[in-house]
């Protein structure tokens, strides 16, 4: 991926993981973890009822009802602005902003954050309540 379709959160995560960025306060990077997990719940749960628009299907036996099906499907998927693609452009910006609030309290833990399994312990970690 060039640099000019990265998206800033990419960036931002690929500086955290670099060591070069990290949010400085432990309870607000577990605040916006959690967020992100939760958000990340929601879009997964967006995507399965987003997957029902791709069957389009009732407009008639016509030739019109064959074009305006065709039309409502590309909606749902297969282009760079179907609900499908736009759902996963969401979840890529969710996941970097967690990862950045994992590595965030990995290092003020003094925790080894290029090991991805401690990220998902952490990440894991704040899925429990308390």
């Amino acid at each position: 991926m060039s640099e000019v379709n990265t998206s800033p959160w990419r960036r931002l995560a690929a500086q955290a993981r670099t060591g070069q960025l990290y949010l400085n306060d432990e309870a607000a990077a577990r605040q916006v973890l959690a967020a992100c997990n939760q958000r990340l719940d929601d879009l997964d749960e967006t995507a399965e009822l987003a997957k029902r628009c791709q069957n389009v299907h009732g407009f008639g036996d016509f030739e019109m009802s064959d074009v305006l099906a065709a039309k409502f499907r590309r909606q749902a998927t297969g282009t760079d602005d179907s609900i499908d693609a736009i759902i996963d452009k969401d979840i890529e910006v969710v996941r970097d902003m967690r990862d950045i609030m994992a590595i965030s309290i990995a290092r003020l833990n003094n925790q080894d954050y290029t090991n991805a399994a401690s990220l998902t312990a952490i990440i894991d970690s704040v899925r429990t309540p308390s």
